[in-house]
């Protein structure tokens, strides 16, 4: 990923549109990962994206710059997928839903990367949950039982199920 300059950001923090557009062009493919992966689901990620955009263009000014901007707006954007996770887990991967080029990896081949990605949109919700912030997005069990508003033996119980779907999976 290229280097944001950073006057952009402090650009954007005063209301300058043209900066909070490109910090917006150079973040969005990173959130809308984040968010298609846990929402499994291309309109609501979109959803997720646009209120994680809105937040940031309303709190950006507020940002004090004690961590990096890249972990806040992380931190921000699975929160705001979060909530909205919450609000309707059972949905799923939408027919004819493609696995967005943003979602994937570069250390795998297409083809791989795009099994894996498969397997892990047919996780029941909380499973995929889980799974992508413990194994994709390095949070820890307790963090993962906070967000989701769960016992931490559950995250892990959840997090054992879906690597043993995901195997299954993967060996159809």
């Amino acid at each position: 990923m290229l280097q944001l300059e950073p006057q952009i950001l402090q650009q954007a923090a005063s209301g300058d549109r043209h900066a909070f557009a490109r910090l917006y062009q150079h973040f969005v493919g990173r959130v809308y990962a984040i968010a298609w992966r846990l929402l499994a689901n291309r309109s609501r990620a979109e959803d997720a994206v646009q209120e994680t955009f809105l937040k940031v263009w309303q709190q950006l000014p507020a940002f004090r710059g004690d961590s990096e901007f890249s972990t806040w707006l992380h931190r921000l954007a699975v929160n705001t997928t979060i909530d909205l996770w919450r609000k309707d887990k059972g949905l799923r991967l939408e027919d004819g839903d493609a696995i967005p080029e943003t979602v994937c990896c570069p250390q795998h081949s297409d083809e791989q990367q795009q099994q894996l990605e498969q397997a892990i949109q047919r996780l029941p919700a909380q499973a995929r949950a889980v799974f992508v912030l413990f194994a994709l997005e390095g949070y820890q069990h307790r963090e993962i039982a906070t967000l989701l508003q769960i016992a931490e033996g559950s995250s892990k119980a959840q997090y054992h199920r879906a690597r043993q779907l995901l195997q299954e999976y993967l060996n159809e």
